[in-house]
């Protein structure tokens, strides 16, 4: 059960409950935090959308490879498929995506976004349909992570008609994607039904067992939404439910350099127990009403429950790191030729818990759109960790017992918040748009350890209070009808989660922005420059993404640094014939240290932060022919990354990733006005690198892979 305080959560209820006749459900466009692509290109910020059509024409399964088409995010790939993003936005490092909001149809989707923000769900990007990313002061609406950006999955809308589409599609090594969804409106009510059914066979090859690192995952989803049919009051209700499974063969081993220069698509049978086991069950209600004119109102409640058990071996890196420095020994045990004893695998076993309500208002006066609200939330990460001892002999794992739990595995992190925010977007005149916003974030957090496995006798309790106010302005000015200015300052927040004692303070950011847009005869660019000065930048550690110091729980504050850097991207499109020729290109560089020498941590002025490529490109174009053939390419490169702080005073080959250029191709042919079939080959060039050493060895980006499918809509 959550180890929490009810008054907050209770106010907040009986507050909307008195608030009834004035609260408000979302429409789907309130579902939204910018709406559109031309929305993004306009806002008093810096923005992106992925819209449905890109997602469709790439036939996207994997996030990640979405994501590195925007400028200003960061991705340390980690399995090749998407499963579990490490997703960065400027001064936010990607570890675990733990320092930026995630959320889905604007529900925080991170498992415990406060007291244990590490996202080991992400929402299957299959069955979006777009992907929004918020950036600059105007994220100050959303949180809790304020720092770097906002990352909002899309999910299907709900459709105006009687409406469906089913996708299926299988690759050369025999995996299976299936996404179907079927919905309708009569009268006042409208309703969605949608499934995604996916079956990996994975690229991974498992030592002496024949097995690959294969993945089943099921996702379902309902949705029904009521409209209120007179004219006033308008009234909409949209319920959400979703529940959905994976059983992937997954491992945190890696591979050795020299083993990785040979068969980047190896794994040691050291790892061939290991498997990820998870569930995911979410419902959300939306209400909202027109109160007046040019009032509207509009209430959330939202409840998440995620359970996995990653049953994992512990402590691989000490073999890899051995290996990686000549270790006979070490390297026999990996390949299975040398005996060994005592070979710890965890069931690392956690119940996550997320819930909360959120009251909002939006006024309208003259040339002000102000939206005010509160949101109560709490939440927890409850771990009960067995580990399992077996012995590897003659190359095969041999059991040998069950251990119970410490007090560092026997515990529950929970946290509650108390938010406020108050936007106001200004219009000044037809030149100049202001937007302010302040935020409060009143977060409690709490750490109870147990020193027995029935959990009996109590063990030790760590418990910290922050209290932040974040304010941020900014601003839009129209130079003429093709130049417009935009500029920005924010405070950023990033809470420190369950394990923070008394004494540690949240990780805060002062984060400016200023930038130039340009948008003439279907040409647009723009050019946005960046800076955030932190002064207690700290890493979020976990067995994913150990910390610098080598810890993979609480944090660990490195101190001041500064991450600046600019972010361009231009498009346009030109005909050519027949054929019609789309371009996009996106470009982010950034210069990511340590501000001032720290005594304590060790780190020096000038060394550079984990997990942020310095360069990182991509570049989008299609040929597009009347008769329906379409072909598109998509290249995308990133710099290498360091694997923990101050790698440019390390030594040794395995500081960093490697650089990494990826080609895709997709060739889609319209058959009939329902009918499409396509063609994908991933990874055209058979590229493959080091695209993270964490946490136990070198792991690659997916191997060269041809699919087919086929899209059906009726």
């Amino acid at each position: 059960m959550l180890q929490r305080k009810r008054n907050t959560l209770s106010l907040s209820i009986a507050l909307i409950t008195l608030c009834a006749a004035s609260t408000q459900a979302l429409a789907q466009e309130e579902l939204l935090i910018i709406g559109s692509k031309e929305a993004a290109r306009r806002v008093a910020g810096s923005g992106a959308v992925i819209g449905q059509e890109q997602m469709r024409l790439e036939a996207a399964t994997d996030i990640n490879q979405l994501l590195k088409t925007v400028p200003g995010i960061y991705i340390r790939e980690e399995d090749g498929e998407g499963l579990r993003p490490n997703i960065g936005i400027r001064g936010a490092t990607s570890e675990r995506s733990s320092k930026i909001t995630l959320m889905e149809d604007g529900v925080m989707i991170a498992p415990a976004p406060y007291a244990d923000p590490s996202a080991y769900y992400f929402p299957t990007a299959a069955r979006q349909t777009a992907v929004e990313v918020l950036k600059g002061a105007p994220l100050l609406r959303h949180g809790p992570q304020t720092t770097g950006g906002v990352v909002n999955m899309v999910s299907t809308p709900i459709p105006q008609d009687n409406h469906g589409a089913v996708n299926v599609s299988t690759d050369e090594r025999g995996s299976t994607d299936f996404h179907g969804w079927w919905g309708d409106k009569a009268g006042a009510f409208s309703w969605l039904l949608e499934t995604v059914q996916r079956d990996g066979e994975g690229f991974k090859d498992i030592d002496r067992t024949g097995d690959d690192a294969g993945f089943d995952i099921e996702d379902y989803v309902a949705k029904l939404a009521w409209e209120s049919q007179g004219n006033r009051p308008k009234q909409r209700l949209f319920l959400k439910a979703q529940y959905s499974d994976e059983l992937s063969n997954e491992t945190y081993l890696g591979l050795t350099d020299v083993d990785f220069d040979e068969d980047a698509n190896r794994r040691y049978g050291l790892s061939a127990i290991d498997q990820m086991d998870n569930r995911h069950s979410a419902v959300q209600a939306n209400y909202s009403i027109e109160l007046q004119e040019n009032l509207s109102a509009s209430v959330l409640a939202y409840r998440n429950d995620f359970h996995r058990d990653w049953f994992k071996l512990s402590g691989g890196s000490s073999f890899v790191n051995a290996a990686n420095s000549g270790d006979a020994q070490a390297q026999g045990i990996l390949d299975g030729n040398i005996d060994t004893t005592g070979l710890s695998y965890k069931h690392n076993n956690r119940y996550y818990e997320s819930q909360g309500v959120e009251l909002n208002f939006t006024l309208v006066l003259d040339q002000h759109a102000i939206d005010f609200g509160v949101r109560s939330h709490e939440d927890e990460s409850d771990r009960y960790q067995e580990t399992e001892k077996y012995d590897q002999i003659n190359g095969s794992l041999v059991y040998q017992n069950t251990t119970l739990p410490g007090a560092s595995d026997n515990r529950i992190d929970s946290a509650e918040a108390l938010t406020f925010w108050i936007t106001d977007a200004w219009q000044v005149n037809d030149r100049l748009n202001i937007t302010g916003a302040l935020r409060h974030e009143s977060v409690d957090s709490n750490e109870q350890r147990f020193n027995t496995p029935d959990r009996s006798v109590l063990g030790a309790r760590k418990t910290n209070e922050s209290s932040e106010w974040l304010p941020g302005a900014s601003f839009t000015y129209e130079l003429s009808d093709q130049w417009q200015l935009l500029a920005g300052v924010h405070r950023g927040f990033s809470p420190l989660g369950g394990g923070a004692t008394d004494e540690e303070e949240p990780e805060t950011s002062d984060n400016w922005e200023a930038g130039v847009r340009f948008a003439q005869n279907g040409w647009f660019v723009e050019a946005i420059g960046f800076y955030s000065d932190f002064t207690d930048k700290s890493e979020n550690c976990s067995l994913a993404s150990p910390c610098s110091n080598g810890e993979t729980s609480g944090t660990y504050t490195t101190g001041e640094a500064t991450v600046s850097g600019v972010e361009f991207q231009a498009s346009t499109s030109f005909e050519l014939g027949e054929f019609t020729i789309p371009v996009d290109v996106a470009y982010t560089w950034t210069d990511a240290q340590i501000s001032r020498d720290n005594a304590l941590t060790g780190v020096q002025k000038g060394d550079l932060l984990k997990d942020v490529p310095e360069h990182a490109y991509s570049v989008r174009t299609g040929f597009e022919h009347r008769n329906g053939w379409n072909n598109y390419l998509v290249a995308k490169y990133v710099d290498e990354q360091c694997v923990s702080v101050a790698c440019n005073r390390a030594t040794g080959a395995q500081k960093a990733t490697d650089n990494l250029l990826v080609i895709d191709w997709i060739s889609r042919y319209q058959l009939n006005g329902q009918l499409e079939a396509f063609l994908k080959l991933e990874n055209l060039l058979d590229d493959q690198e080091i695209v993270s050493r964490n946490p136990d060895g070198a792991r690659p980006n997916k191997a060269r892979t041809a699919s087919i499918g086929i899209a059906y809509q009726f």
